[in-house]
């Protein structure tokens, strides 16, 4: 089972450095979580990804459910034997998936640009679930709070998520507290449903109440009073970074201080810079991976355009005190020409170096909080 331990609690803020005891080993914390939406961090094997040190990744239930299915997954002994992968793991409920297909992504619904890629994919959604099409081959799943925890417990991941409704940014107050009423009594079924069978997992509840503070708190004051593990932090975070510090710093210290935190779906250098003297232990995000897929390389003195004309007669590494397999093996001008080539190698070699950078960082930054830096 999980268990969490505060090594050293900043003297500076709210930054602690701590660990996260898994079934699968230990989180050192703050730290960054990759996402491997289908089982895989894109463009890497499992085996690489252990190489690299990357402690937790994120998968998606959503993603897995559709294909190949959660059933046989656990036919193969899990996802971890499924995908061979010896550390730990943490999965979502698929709820942020199919309410996207409701009401169109985040990024869609700050651009107004709502549910026009939806295609009439989500068939229903009550009290009940929500019910919906495959994007794959139309076949109809029905998405409950009992449905979902039993996907995660076929996958097994060490960490588990709640089903939740996740409503959209352009939503009325009085929508939204309908909403959260909605999301507390489902995260409420999906816990029931998890101590049925523990199966040595640990579930996070997610704190919603979009933008409102008085719904965030709200959120806090309802899940802290039930038996979960850890706490994520959901929903709409506001249109801006202000507007998501802000809701950060009036919901952290809601939580309770001896257990493990968690931000969903945020994690660009930005963002865990001002999260981190906020008191967040983990973040996850696609961020570095998809930099990587677009040619840019995270380095100590900023992003690095690896398709840029300066790169094609560089002959020295990405980062020549990196010490990921990439910059050891290869130079900027190798790199460059790659990405120019359309070569898929290029995708792997700048993901590799983007995610060293990421544990890298975030290990220099656990080391500036037992300093009392941060």
């Amino acid at each position: 089972m999980l268990k969490f331990e505060v090594l050293h609690q900043s003297k500076k803020s709210t930054a602690r450095v701590g660990r996260i005891h898994t079934p699968h080993g230990i989180i050192d914390t703050p730290n960054f979580v990759a996402v491997g939406t289908n089982g895989t961090i894109k463009a890497l094997d499992s085996a690489t990804v252990t190489e690299i040190g990357l402690q937790l990744m994120f998968c998606n239930t959503y993603h897995l459910l559709l294909q190949p299915g959660t059933k046989i997954i656990k036919e193969a002994g899990g996802l971890h034997d499924f995908i061979n992968r010896k550390l730990p793991i943490i999965t979502d409920s698929g709820g942020f998936q199919v309410f996207s297909l409701a009401y169109g992504s985040v990024a869609d619904e700050l651009k107004s640009r709502g549910t026009k890629n939806s295609g009439n994919l989500v068939q229903k959604i009550n009290e009940e679930g929500v019910l919906f099409r495959s994007y794959r081959d139309g076949s109809k799943f029905l998405l409950t709070p009992e449905t979902s925890i039993q996907a995660q417990k076929d996958l097994g991941a060490d960490i588990i998520i709640p089903f939740d409704e996740l409503p959209p940014y352009h939503i009325k107050e009085d929508s939204l507290k309908l909403s959260l009423a909605r999301t507390h009594r489902w995260e409420k079924r999906s816990l029931d449903a998890h101590l049925k069978n523990r199966n040595d997992q640990a579930m996070y509840a997610v704190v919603h109440g979009g933008i409102n503070l008085d719904m965030r708190k709200e959120s806090c004051e309802t899940l802290t009073k039930l038996d979960f593990d850890g706490y994520a932090i959901g929903g709409s975070m506001g249109k801006n970074k202000d507007e998501m510090y802000s809701i950060l710093s009036h919901t952290l210290p809601l939580l309770p201080k001896e257990k493990p935190n968690h931000l969903l779906g945020i994690g660009d250098l930005d963002s865990i810079d001002a999260g981190i003297p906020l008191g967040i232990d983990t973040f996850d995000s696609s961020y570095p991976t998809r930099a990587a897929r677009h040619g840019v390389a995270l380095t100590w003195n900023g992003p690095l355009k690896l398709t840029q004309a300066s790169c094609a007669t560089t002959f020295s590494p990405i980062d020549k005190n990196c010490t990921c397999p990439t910059c050891k093996q290869c130079n900027l001008a190798y790199i460059h020409h790659l990405f120019k080539a359309k070569e898929l190698s290029a995708l792997s070699l700048a993901t590799i170096h983007n995610l060293h950078f990421m544990v890298e960082y975030m290990a220099d930054i656990r080391e500036k909080i037992t300093q009392d830096l941060i």
